[in-house]
């Protein structure tokens, strides 16, 4: 049965996917209840209710299990303990099983590769005695901590087994080495799941990264039909391995040799999506609504091609805001904040959408706003 407007949803995470979500639910007639322990939240401030309390506040949980008829999550790393308390009495999307897998990047390969699907080639560390696996591996090679890295968090480079043994030891947690492979490209597809199965590919997103942080997405990708067909079926795999409802994406490689490669999941929306807001005829925040309360999909096609800007706390001068009447004079940008009140570097602070006639044009005017930002 379908949850329509009207309804209340929670929404376990206050950050900015948290607070686009919530626009597109309010937009939509929901009332939306957000549970993050940070009273400036931006979810919490765009919210009908913000509950200011830990993830495992079982008076918090309770709140959000009677007053509300379905559950998301805004990021993966919410305990799967209390995924577990609430689905007891409410639907909850996604499952504690998905973020359960996608919380480890052990798992996570581990899993792809039991699809058939294919990853880089890794080892896993899980205690001083693996090391000795280390010897086998091509360098260079990236050292990753299992659970909780993300934008280059929780990494290092190494060049030789003595740099993993430095590394290994410093991080003091289970981690996953990985080889590097010779890329030709970053590519992404966000997609959506139904309870019924049904699954709803938006277009696949070229992507590129700076400090180990998504910096530009550009769909439609520069990229054959095929491999963007190789690459949605195999997203569409791992939803369906998955079990998966709602919205979600699947980050992939391209090697050199044209080798499509898993590199890791999001179970929630997903950056390289952001382009989704304003040059697609439904949003991933408004499909990831549509999901859990069993509506109908959206039109997920490209309207218009996009280039999609990181904006990083670091173009932040020391007074006031960069100058977004400059950004705006180019009619091609489409400028969205995430209300968060301090900037600093690495931190994301909201992205721009520059919509043309090709992609081409679309970068072009990405890059004339970059010259401005100095970003």
């Amino acid at each position: 049965m379908a949850i329509i407007p009207g309804s209340s949803i929670g929404m376990l995470g206050g950050g900015q996917l948290g607070r686009m979500f919530v626009t597109a639910a309010r937009r939509m007639g929901y009332e939306v209840l957000v549970l993050d322990p940070d009273p400036a939240s931006p979810a919490g401030s765009m919210a009908s209710r913000h509950l200011v309390a830990r993830y495992d506040d079982i008076a918090a949980l309770d709140v959000l299990a009677r007053e509300c008829a379905v559950i998301t999550t805004e990021f993966e790393n919410i305990p799967a303990d209390t995924l577990h308390y609430l689905a007891r009495s409410t639907p909850v999307h996604p499952s504690a099983e998905a973020l359960a897998i996608a919380q480890n990047r052990i798992r996570e390969k581990t899993f792809v590769q039991s699809l058939g699907l294919k990853t880089s080639p890794f080892i896993a560390l899980r205690s001083e005695g693996d090391l000795d696996q280390v010897r086998h591996c091509r360098f260079p090679a990236i050292l990753k901590t299992s659970t909780l890295g993300y934008d280059g968090k929780g990494q290092a480079v190494c060049d030789n087994e003595q740099a993993v043994r430095e590394a290994y030891a410093r991080f003091g947690v289970e981690c996953i080495l990985e080889e590097f492979i010779q890329l030709d490209k970053e590519i992404s597809v966000v997609l959506s799941r139904s309870a019924r199965g049904e699954t709803f590919c938006f277009p696949v997103a070229e992507n590129s990264h700076a400090n180990g942080i998504l910096d530009v997405s550009v769909a439609p990708a520069a990229i054959s039909e095929a491999l963007a067909t190789e690459a949605r079926e195999a997203a569409m795999a791992i939803a369906q391995g998955l079990d998966y409802r709602g919205v979600m994406a699947v980050e992939f490689f391209v090697s050199r040799a044209g080798e499509l490669l898993v590199n890791e999941m999001a179970p929630r929306p997903h950056n390289s999506g952001h382009f989704t807001l304003d040059a697609c005829y439904v949003s991933q925040f408004e499909q990831q609504v549509r999901m859990i309360c069993g509506l109908e999909s959206g039109n997920c096609a490209l309207h218009t091609p996009v280039a999609m800007l990181n904006v990083l706390g670091d173009i932040w001068p020391d007074e006031g805001c960069p100058d977004w009447f400059a950004v705006l004079a180019d009619p091609a940008a489409h400028l969205h904040l995430y209300g968060k009140k301090q900037a600093r570097a690495g931190r994301k602070m909201g992205h721009i959408n520059f919509l043309a006639s090709d992609t081409a044009a679309a970068c072009e005017s990405l890059n004339a706003c970059r010259r401005l930002l100095g970003a």
